[in-house]
């Protein structure tokens, strides 16, 4: 590789080293081996692979920094990739010239407001290990078309927008594993419209992504695709927490406004812990999607709040956090406008969503062919389970009992505005103040349900 020095690179954090460093790009074969030091650019570092060929960026173990005192990207990899991952779709002058692009053991420190960390654009296995990444605009920039993007190891850190940033991208075949990505200002992932499959996030620490003191919308891991998809998605193993602000969402996936059953498909949730934020996982018009195996805690509104999906299964996960009732109110799950959803095998304490008059720890509104079914419902402040206006719904085989000296909750299970069948059966209820059951207006309790001792 390129040393920098051998082409009057300076390194000491003052003079401007971009000519210096671009031109080791062009006479270095693509490739750029960096001492201890900080190298001051104005400029992108650009990488065009069509000229370049392979190209790699190596610090020496994290002792090298790239500070980025202009706009745009500190290193800006360009290639041709049209093709899928399918090696027949890739051209022979991509394998031989633009495969795996490699920046890694540096740190990207942002010293412009418009400065980003890196940018890919049509390349094809492009790695990124190693690398700190912090006060920029965006860290990691995909945007147009990229494939089997590996990003790993990495420090992604208080950022002014995004961590990493699916810009209107094509691109399939992603793992972002073992990285910190936190203090991000409006998402630590952020995925906008596009066609994003095949994506993985893994045993991550994803924390503190949003703006402290104002309105504005953020998430630790942020799908917003009204007018694209995303697809084969999983989210497994990581922490994902916050600090609770007005419009926040650690999980936050949005899809398209559409009555197509293929809107946003194909999502998993499973085993992370999830909380600390105004909500914890919110869903929006998005279709076959699990949620399973999380602890999920201390949410400012709602746990989980579903709306407009169908085909969505939550399970076997845990939803606490008031220790005693001292402390705020928090907790609760909603689903609405929504079909074929199973909540099953929850387990839940103290739950506060709702009010005297209306909602329920867990509620479903306007809901069909969906189940609460097998799930632990303690000490809830209002009321255990609510339906309103669904049809072809069951609530069975679940535990809803208020233990407290002093009981709060209204009512166990209430069942309003029936717009069709709705079976309630082998439930254990008790300590309700005004009635174990209410259905429709009637209180009597239903035939294979029972009181619990209280």
């Amino acid at each position: 590789m390129a040393s920098v020095y051998d082409f009057g690179a300076a390194g000491d954090g003052q003079t401007d080293d971009t000519e210096a460093l671009q031109h080791a790009i062009a006479d270095g074969n693509g490739t750029l081996q960096f001492g201890k030091g900080s190298f001051r650019i104005t400029k992108p570092l650009l990488f065009d692979l069509t000229k370049t060929g392979y190209a790699a960026v190596q610090g020496t173990g994290g002792a090298t920094r790239i500070v980025m005192d202009g706009p745009g990207p500190a290193i800006r990899i360009v290639g041709t990739h049209q093709g899928t991952a399918s090696p027949p779709s890739i051209k022979p002058l991509v394998w031989q010239n633009e495969r795996m692009p490699t920046v890694s053991g540096l740190e990207i420190l942002g010293a412009h407001p418009q400065a980003v960390g890196i940018e890919l654009t049509r390349t094809i296995q492009p790695t990124v290990t190693g690398v700190l990444i912090r006060n920029c605009w965006y860290g990691v920039h995909l945007v147009e078309r990229n494939r089997n993007v590996l990003i790993s190891h990495c420090h992604i850190f208080d950022n002014d927008e995004y961590g990493i940033f699916f810009d209107e991208c094509n691109l399939h075949q992603t793992i972002i594993s073992a990285c910190h990505i936190s203090y991000n200002k409006r998402a630590g992932i952020k995925s906008l419209n596009g066609d994003v499959h095949n994506l993985h996030i893994t045993g991550n620490d994803i924390e503190y992504n949003n703006r402290p003191g104002t309105d504005e919308p953020a998430a630790d891991i942020w799908f917003e695709a009204p007018a694209g998809r995303i697809s084969e998605v999983s989210i497994a193993s990581n922490t994902i927490q916050a600090t609770v602000t007005p419009n926040g969402a650690n999980i936050r996936i949005h899809g398209e406004e559409t009555d197509s059953p293929n809107k946003s498909p194909l999502i998993a949730i499973s085993g992370n812990v999830i909380g600390s934020q105004t909500r914890a996982i919110e869903l929006r018009n998005v279709n076959r999607l699990s949620i399973t195996g999380n602890t999920i805690y201390d949410s400012d509104d709602l746990s989980l709040l579903i709306q407009k999906c169908s085909g969505i299964s939550v399970g076997s996960n845990t939803i606490v956090w008031r220790a005693d009732d001292s402390l705020p109110e928090r907790d609760g799950i909603r689903v609405e406008d929504s079909s074929n959803v199973s909540l099953h095998n929850l387990v839940t304490e103290r739950l506060c969503s709702g009010s005297e008059d209306t909602g329920a720890a867990i509620e479903l509104l306007r809901c069909r062919e969906s189940s609460v079914t097998g799930c632990q419902v303690l000490d809830p402040r209002h009321r255990g389970i609510e339906l309103t206006t669904c049809r072809n719904c069951r609530v069975t085989d679940n535990t809803v009992i208020d233990r407290r000296e002093q009981p709060t909750m209204c009512e166990a299970i209430r069942v309003r505005d029936l717009a069709g069948t709705v079976i309630v059966r082998n439930n254990l209820v008790g300590g309700a103040t005004r009635a174990l059951f209410s259905i429709n207006g009637q209180t009597e309790l239903p035939d294979s349900n029972a009181v619990a001792e209280t």
